[in-house]
């Protein structure tokens, strides 16, 4: 048994709460979690997860059980357990079990520990009434599709035919996808390794492997020696992508702007020898560039700042390509990240697309005549993908959109369709656009 499985429920539930309260002071799931004790950390991370999911009909549910808002802490445990109560085709403990472990963590957390009673009336009162209170919360669209209204609008608007799929798509548990590196094997001779490995997969798309269930990366063979990376397929496609049809890519001058933690940096230096740069504001998230090449046996020159500020870094000779997977509101990945929906906010929509904006205007002049531009985003908003594009094209001229995926929609396909997409049809929702600059 791991020491993970010997913690009480109680244990894991007062950091899940810790966890909630967090995310709802605005701070990222992924650093509320960082904070967690490695050893604590997978299992309350699913069950953050689950919570984060299930948050939009939970706190409507809350809303009826004690129309006063609770304190935080308070407020965040009920949530949490009621969240965690409506998991039932995949719970991992029977409600009445979940009630008196929520209730032990009111009991021993001193900040709860004077409204324990208060929970255990709500928590228990849910048991009695639930298809009642469940009924009584169904009118609303942030308890019906767990997301913010403005999310649910907004799908609504730039997808009036997919939005409720869109929506049901986020609330699923993401894939774990593979990509193996093209220098050290193909995916058939990963998909052997793995079988002698006792691990399950089938092949997805041209470089990639799917997992039949997620595993410790530590537990994939050639894993350290660089065989193989995390990264959906939908991001596997801009490597490819970029360097389609060049038959000397190798003597290319390529720029990954945006590029911590260097997935798809890696990607481009495992299909050409070309010269990569890349490029983070972040200089921490810099260092994951660097331990992502390292560990993948491969080199690119990495410098730390911002890509709008040409003069800062750009040493005046152009690019053949370059590669803009732009800051977004990374709604294509809300499942693999389902914080993501509770932290974002309707303005953050219009302020991300005119980073977007300034980081073409600034990127394409660094462009030489005859090269490319591709231009990304794991957003499955218009106004981050096609909107931005087209109105990009207008200002532009001398810019013209190759053949190019458009928007990817999780679990369904490429909707703008010119390459071949994961035959699995599963994968993070995102945008491509391939943009060639007019000879002078």
């Amino acid at each position: 048994m791991t020491e993970e499985q010997r913690q009480p429920l109680w244990l894991q539930l007062q950091v899940v709460t810790q966890v909630l309260a967090a995310v709802r002071r605005g701070q990222s799931g992924t650093a509320a979690l960082d904070a967690v004790a490695a050893l604590s950390r997978p299992g309350v991370q699913a069950l953050s997860y689950e919570v984060l999911r299930s948050l939009g009909r939970a706190q409507a549910l809350r809303k009826v059980l004690a129309p006063r808002t609770p304190p935080p802490l308070v407020d965040a445990l009920l949530c949490a357990a009621l969240a965690l109560l409506l998991q039932d085709d995949h719970a991992s403990y029977d409600a009445f079990t979940l009630v008196n472990q929520a209730v032990e963590c009111a009991k021993r957390t001193p900040a709860i520990k004077p409204q324990a009673a208060f929970v255990n009336a709500c928590l228990r009162r849910f048991l009695r009434e639930r298809v009642a209170l469940l009924s009584q919360t169904d009118g609303d669209p942030v308890a019906r599709w767990n997301h913010p209204s403005w999310w649910v609008e907004q799908l609504q608007a730039d997808w009036p035919a997919q939005w409720q799929t869109l929506l049901a798509a986020a609330d699923q548990h993401a894939p774990m996808v593979l990509r193996v590196n093209a220098r050290r094997g193909t995916p058939a001779q990963y998909l052997e390794k793995l079988r002698d490995a006792g691990i399950e997969a089938l092949p997805a798309g041209q470089f990639g492997v799917v997992l039949a269930a997620p595993c410790a990366v530590g537990r994939l063979p050639g894993f350290a020696e660089g065989w193989v990376s995390v990264q959906d397929s939908a991001a596997q496609l801009a490597a490819p992508l970029l360097l389609a049809g060049w038959p000397h890519a190798e003597t290319h001058r390529v720029l990954d702007a945006c590029a911590a933690p260097g997935g798809k940096t890696a990607h481009l230096l495992e299909l050409s020898d070309a010269r990569v740069t890349a490029l983070d504001v972040d200089a921490v998230r810099c260092n994951r560039i660097h331990q992502t090449l390292a560990r993948m046996g491969l080199r690119a020159e990495v410098i730390a700042a911002d890509a709008a500020q040409t003069a800062t870094w750009w040493n005046g000779e152009p690019f053949d390509a370059i590669l803009l997977d732009a800051p977004c509101s990374a709604s294509g990945i809300v499942r693999r990240h389902p914080d993501i929906r509770w932290l974002r906010r309707k303005t953050d929509i219009a302020q991300l697309a005119a980073i977007q904006a300034r980081l073409l205007a600034s990127l394409w002049p660094l462009l030489k005549p005859g090269g490319r531009l591709l231009y990304c985003t794991c957003s499955v908003f218009r106004a981050e993908g096609e909107q931005q594009i087209q109105a990009f094209l207008s200002r532009n001229t001398e810019a013209a959109l190759l053949p190019s995926p458009g928007h990817l929609l999780a679990g369904m396909g490429g909707q703008g369709g010119a390459s071949v997409d994961n035959p699995l049809g599963d994968h993070d929702g995102f945008y491509y656009a391939l943009l060639q600059k007019t000879a002078a």
